[in-house]
């Protein structure tokens, strides 16, 4: 393999992925595309022995390369890997790092998930981790409600701000009245009021689709869920009265719902994959699952969150042999990554499970689409 011309090169700033980044990283193809990956100690700076760790695991990239004896790529990608490890190892730190360097693209990504350290060095970046950090801490709106006051946030991992846009926070006619006790809110009013925030929210979700959080008392999300149209991505609710709480309340309890809905999430693949493979849609084990990517129209990839597969591949592309000789140029660090980005640029979705729960699909199965 030969390294691909410097381009100018894109920096992205260290950040938890979202789902337009990762895209991003999936797009790049140009060898060597070295990925670093690392978990850490959560820290306001990362701790003096996980910088020394990660220092030697971009020494033990540029040693690879080096050893390949490919041209041009001290200044593209050997200095730019060792001052991004040097820079991530001043800064704070969640459970892991992630280091993306090629000739034409530089990422420092932080996770909210743990990961099996490893260097990659391959024609393509190691996303996997990312895709997986999007499942456990995905993207979702959490929506606050009373009978007279709604607020919209936007949440990821364990972020939660204010939605962007003007729509939010929106009061009732006649709330002002109404909170001085002057007058109760009818139930006409209150009818009205939820109404007018659905509308919104469906605009919102419209342009920005996530799984949705309700917060509010039992009593008034029941009349909300009665009048609403946009309950397609419910995840769950949060009962109590909490329109104005601090967002430091609002995120563990949160969690708790979004957790639960994974765990829900996971089932639901489980069952749609027992409904293909009855239907003889669905295919099991890394090589299958490889070729049908490929041959067939993926609807779903359910793999085991542990499970990796260094592998070579036949001259068409079409075919996997496992290899032990990681470090080789011709080896694929995992072929799991590179599987999971083919099902997500051919329009599936991925749905990363416990291990253990594909034991019978030899750890991964693709589902196929019936039309």
């Amino acid at each position: 393999m030969t390294a691909q011309p410097a381009e100018p090169h894109t920096r992205l700033r260290p950040t938890l992925p979202t789902p337009s980044m990762v895209t991003l990283l999936q797009a790049i193809v140009s060898y060597p595309a070295v990925t670093l990956l690392m978990s850490t100690t959560p820290a306001p700076r990362m701790l003096p022995e996980d910088a020394e760790r990660l220092r030697g695991m971009a020494r033990e990239a540029g040693a690879r390369l080096t050893s390949e004896a490919l041209t041009g790529i001290r200044g593209t990608v050997l200095r730019p890997l060792a001052d991004l490890a040097e820079e991530a190892g001043r800064g704070a730190t969640t459970e892991a790092i992630a280091i993306f360097v090629s000739a034409a693209t530089r990422a420092v990504v932080h996770l909210n998930v743990l990961v099996a350290d490893r260097v990659v060095v391959d024609p393509t970046f190691a996303t996997r981790d990312l895709v997986r950090a999007l499942h456990r801490t995905p993207r979702h709106v959490v929506l606050t409600l009373s009978q007279r006051e709604a607020r919209l946030f936007e949440g990821l991992g364990g972020d939660l701000h204010p939605a962007p846009g003007r729509s939010f926070p929106r009061r009732a006619a006649g709330a002002e009245a109404a909170q001085r006790g002057e007058r109760g809110m009818r139930v006409q009013e209150r009818t009205s009021f939820y109404r007018d925030v659905d509308r919104a929210l469906g605009a919102y979700l419209r342009v920005r689709p996530a799984p949705l959080v309700l917060v509010g008392a039992e009593r008034e999300l029941a009349e909300f869920r009665g009048n609403s149209a946009n309950l397609g991505r419910l995840a769950g609710c949060v009962h109590g009265s909490m329109v104005s709480a601090p967002i430091a309340d609002l995120v563990p309890r949160i969690r708790l719902v979004i957790e639960g809905y994974l765990r829900s999430r996971q089932q639901e693949a489980l069952a749609l994959l027992e409904a293909r493979a009855d239907g003889e849609r669905a295919v099991s084990g890394i090589a299958s699952a490889w070729l049908a990517a490929r041959a067939e129209r993926p609807e779903m990839l359910a793999v085991e969150e542990g499970y990796f597969y260094p592998a070579r591949v036949d001259g068409s592309g079409e075919l996997l042999s496992p290899a032990d000789d990681v470090e080789h140029p011709e080896v694929i660090d995992d072929a799991v990554d590179e599987l999971i980005e083919t099902v997500l640029r051919r329009g599936g979705w991925v749905a990363l499970l416990d291990d253990g729960a594909l034991a019978d699909h030899d750890r991964v199965a693709l589902t196929l689409r019936t039309r």
